[in-house]
């Protein structure tokens, strides 16, 4: 089998009112030192109309055969016999474009661009857009360089923009354009890309599930809840006071306090009307700007005050946090910005201490956030202070920009409009909630809630908060908790399990650093990491550990972590190391997406939708499986049983996708890829497992998909009578790079 690297793999997608033209750029990279010569292999979009498909090599348009679902997996098939490979198991039942690409030179390359335009469709104003990024089988190196870009343009206006599988930037440019973007450098993508955003002018409310039945060890369900409040809404921003608690001590002298003033700057000059505002410094004392809460029209005096100030001292911060407390009042919402480089080191030093002496005088109403600058900062006082008081707290690096990390969150907590917030799940069921407690909920901002339910159904789901000293309530009716997501490979909402699992082992890690470690939670985050592939320096026991599967190995690996931990002597809580786990940790407990895969751990685990595989003595084996309590049933490599398996489910084809050995589940049943020469018995699949062909829809549905700009000279144009069969077929994952293949 001759392997080709992927040089780069870059896409971009505009989408104006859910029309998406998706442009892919790639160059495939031929190592060896003889010619190869290769046919690539586009799956078509699944739930999706494509309206036009567009392909050139090297500048020159290509005409590419378009293949049936039935015609492509047996396209496919064929490829997995004749060269023993089954990394194309997963997009059986996929349509597909098919070309001949050009023969590649001895380390020669071929740059592969294709066009296609496909219609979305939104779901209770809820649009989704897949791109298939899991190129990593695919190449015989890791991408030098992926990006995706997204546009999106409406008419009506753009509300909530997640993605649930890659940390994206998102810039709004307005309320109905904006800008999404994922890169990386030297990876292995191993999950499809995917965007949803919200339409329209009520409050963004959405509920996003995901259950597996086929895991007898955690029949649970996850979801994803996303609060966006609406921008355009009549209602006014709730009026909150600031108070802008800055460390003016010797070590913040020069750049950094420069820094803290622009950013100060920035806030003053960003105060909502009907705010309040005052300034607390420390050092060896304390300097405050008023001797009360000032109106925000008092801003610009505060600038000429501030600009007179200068860094000496040391760092008394008990008293600057008392002060503040004592100029606090309850009522309206309280947000404090903190800021500090170094340790405390005048008055009360006992971290400790501070905490208690905090806890007595801080009203409900007052939220934390800490901002601690460079290496000297106590991270236990810092996380715990935020912790203790409904905040954040996060670390600026040397080298980064304080003002502009500064600058950025205020601009998203700026207006508030519903505090205190609580969540009912009606007659569902949810545990392990986070974040928890609930953060505010501000204009222009979303909030995203993951946890588990146990029953599935339909349920009301009420939320409540503050607004203007009254709780008010809205009802969200109709809300689904999915019972199964079975059946769907490339489902993005496959990536919730590994988002949950992120959060919780991030929350986990927090309390171990802040309040220390026992036997139990030890125990949860040795199975938690292991079961959803969380490899960090903290949890590598998938990459350390040559068979960490079944409970009683894990059961030995978590005693073993604890002696190690209780036997270690106490790390400082300020440092590089202390601030960077602090960073790393908190990072984790608030992901927006699942902790990417580590570097080390690339060539023993795998993610394959919600699942994880390890490489264990040559098997890829599901982390869920338990040697001990479990049997496989054997099914050999590339017999007739193997391809029944894998055409009736799409997740296991793409576990079947990894190698000729792997022990993967389908519908509670373990099954084991074995020796094509091997005995296996023969199989009798459920007959709910039995593969269906895809349902067609009338031709005539094609043509209201909306036509393609102007391009170059198209490929082989899909027949209209296909396209809306290739829409309906069963959500299985579309390939990124399309798959390219030599022949010698």
């Amino acid at each position: 089998m001759v392997q080709l690297a992927i040089r780069y793999h870059r896409v971009q997608v505009v989408i104006e009112d859910q029309v998406g033209v998706t442009r892919v750029d790639q160059v495939f990279y031929n190592p060896n030192d003889y010619p190869v010569e290769g046919s690539y292999l586009f799956p078509l979009p699944a739930e999706a109309a494509v309206s036009s498909f567009t392909l050139w090599v090297d500048g020159e348009a290509v005409k590419g055969e378009v293949l049936e679902a039935e015609e492509a997996r047996r396209a496919y098939e064929e490829i997995v016999r004749n060269l023993r490979d089954p990394a194309l198991l997963e997009y059986a039942g996929r349509g597909a474009v098919q070309a001949h690409i050009f023969p590649i030179p001895p380390r020669g390359e071929r740059r592969v661009a294709l066009e296609y335009t496909q219609a979305l469709t939104a779901d209770n104003g809820l649009v989704r857009y897949v791109y298939p990024l899991n190129t990593e089988k695919f190449s015989l190196w890791p991408l030098e360089q992926v990006s995706v870009s997204v546009e999106l343009r409406s008419s009506a206006p753009l509300r909530a923009v997640y993605s649930p599988t890659h940390k994206v930037d998102i810039r709004r440019e307005s309320e109905r354009h904006i800008l999404v973007g994922y890169e990386a450098e030297d990876v292995r993508p191993d999950a499809d890309f995917a965007l949803y955003y919200s339409l329209g002018e009520e409050q963004a409310f959405h509920l996003l599930s995901y259950r597996e039945t086929g895991d007898p060890s955690d029949p649970g369900g996850f979801f994803l809840l996303l609060l966006a409040p609406n921008p355009e809404s009549d209602q006014s921003a709730l009026p909150k006071d600031v108070f802008l608690v800055l460390d003016r001590s010797g070590s913040m002298e020069g750049e950094k306090f420069q820094q803290a003033q622009e950013a100060l700057r920035y806030v003053l000059k960003h105060l909502n009307p009907e705010d309040r505002f005052n300034i607390i410094t420390f050092s060896t004392g304390i300097d405050v700007y008023a001797s009360g809460l000032r109106p925000a029209s008092e801003a610009s005096e505060a600038l000429s005050w501030m600009g007179r100030l200068s860094a000496a001292g040391s760092t008394d911060i008990n008293r600057a946090l008392l002060e503040t407390c004592a100029y606090a009042e309850a009522g309206r919402p309280t947000y404090v910005i903190f800021l500090t480089d170094g340790l405390p080191t005048e008055g009360v030093v006992e971290s400790g201490a501070i905490l208690d002496n905090l806890q007595e005088v801080a009203p409900d109403n007052l939220r934390l956030f800490a901002f601690g600058v460079g290496y000297d900062v106590d991270t236990y006082l810092l996380d715990s202070l935020a912790a203790a008081h409904h905040g954040l707290s996060s670390y600026v690096l040397p080298g980064e920009r304080l003002d502009e990390i500064l600058s950025s969150f205020y601009a998203r907590i700026s207006t508030p409009v519903l505090t205190d917030l609580e969540l009912d799940f009606g007659d569902v069921e949810v545990y392990d909630v986070y974040p928890s407690p609930l953060p505010d909920l501000f204009r222009g901002s979303q909030v995203l809630v993951v946890g588990r339910y146990r029953r599935d159904g339909v349920t009301s789901v009420t939320l409540s908060g503050m607004m203007d000293d009254r709780r008010q309530t809205f009802h969200f009716p109709q809300q689904e908790f999915a019972r199964t997501s079975e059946g769907s490979a490339g489902e993005p909402l496959a990536a919730l399990p590994r988002l949950w699992a992120t959060r919780k082992i991030g929350v986990l890690l927090n309390q171990i650093r802040l309040k220390g470690a026992n036997q139990e939670t030890i125990d949860q985050i040795v199975r938690l990491s292991i079961r959803y592939g969380i490899v960090t320096p903290y949890t590598s026991y998938l990459v350390t550990e040559p068979m960490p599967l079944g409970a009683a190995e894990q059961e030995r690996i978590a005693g073993e972590q604890y002696s190690q931990m209780m036997q270690a002597p106490t790390q400082p809580a300020y440092g590089i190391g202390a601030v960077q786990k602090a960073a790393d940790q908190g990072a984790m407990a608030g992901a927006e997406a699942p902790a990417p895969p580590a570097e080390e751990a690339g060539e023993v685990v795998r993610i394959v939708g919600s699942r994880t595989f390890v490489l264990a003595d040559g098997v890829w084996v599901d982390t869920a499986f338990d040697p001990d309590q479990m049997t496989a049933r054997q099914v050999a490599f590339l017999s007739e049983d193997y391809f029944k398996l894998a055409a009736a489910s799409p997740e296991l084809g793409a576990a079947f996708a990894l190698g000729e050995r792997v022990i993967a589940f389908f519908q509670g049943q373990a099954y084991e890829v074995v020796a094509a020469d091997a005995q296996a018995e023969p199989l009798e699949l459920p007959p709910t497992a039995t593969p269906q062909p895809a349902p067609q829809e009338a031709s005539g549905s094609a043509s209201q998909t909306p036509a393609a700009p102007s391009q170059e000279t198209p490929a082989s144009p899909i027949p209209g009578n296909c396209l809306g069969g290739l829409a309906l077929l069963a959500a299985l994952p579309l390939l990124a790079a399309g798959w390219l293949k030599g022949a010698w």
